[in-house]
């Protein structure tokens, strides 16, 4: 196996800021094959997503990540996806129900370490369970969502799972996403109409005032020191420079590179 860095990554994040969301995409599934999927919250840019591989007719899969307290309309709006656009959807459960989790450890997300194990447990660790199964996992993190997500990049690596991540929405403005949703009539999650900028958890997620930011519902009972669950995890820091250990000869194909073994 070889490595392949955050650092050796940033030329191509750099040649991909001109390239659309659908460009991006077919790179995805040229680049990864069968090895790639994308997982969505079933939330607005998720959906717009969805609605582009759809379209494009790619058949890469949808992975849901089922904490067992998701809405129901989040459910619903992954069933719609599913029948409507004929897409694959693969759902993850963590291994204990809430009940059993709380059993164990009591109700963890009433405190800023607890709500970190909860979604470690509930979203994180059955995303683990599929890290065998793929080398890329397309997501629709954008930077217009400000915060820690101001600086994402189009392509990063994640650790914990060792997959290249792919933001083909990152560079998506305001303005953009409404004007493709409106336009192609995209699957939305209903709760989007009744205040809630962002969607995760029953337990954790509040509608948003709209002079909150975006994330302002998100365990707001924990303050501003608990907007994110960690299943989306990107580090720009290139002194660590973070790696994933692929084969040398997709690393070629992601680079775009050829490799000399001659010596």
């Amino acid at each position: 196996m070889a490595r392949l860095s955050q650092a050796k990554l940033a030329g191509l994040n750099k040649t991909f800021e001109n390239s659309s969301p659908q460009d991006l995409l077919r790179w995805a599934h040229e680049i990864f094959g069968n090895r790639v999927a994308s997982i969505s919250a079933m939330q607005k840019s998720g959906s717009v997503v969805c609605h582009m591989l759809a379209q494009l007719q790619l058949r890469i899969p949808i992975i849901f990540v089922d904490t067992g307290v998701m809405f129901e309309e989040t459910l619903q709006t992954r069933d719609r996806i599913r029948d409507e656009y004929g897409l694959p959807v693969r759902t993850l459960k963590p291994k204990q129900t809430m009940e059993e989790q709380t059993a164990e450890h009591g109700v963890l997300y009433l405190s800023v370490d607890g709500q970190q194990k909860c979604c470690h447990m509930r979203k994180v660790e059955p995303l683990n369970a599929i890290k065998d199964d793929v080398d890329a996992l397309i997501g629709s993190l954008r930077r217009a969502d400000g915060g820690r997500r101001g600086d994402c990049p189009i392509l990063s690596v994640d650790v914990e799972m060792n997959v290249v991540r792919i933001n083909p929405l990152a560079a998506f403005t305001d303005e953009q996403m409404e004007a493709y949703i409106n336009e192609n009539r995209v699957i939305l999650n209903p709760l989007h109409d009744q205040g809630y900028s962002t969607i995760g958890c029953n337990r954790c997620t509040t509608p948003v005032m709209p002079e909150e930011p975006k994330r302002a519902g998100r365990w707001r009972h924990l303050g501003p020191w608990s907007q994110y669950c960690g299943i989306n995890p990107t580090d720009l820091d290139e002194d660590t420079s973070p790696a994933i250990e692929l084969s040398q000869d997709l690393i070629d194909r992601i680079l775009g590179q050829k490799t000399d073994f001659m010596i």
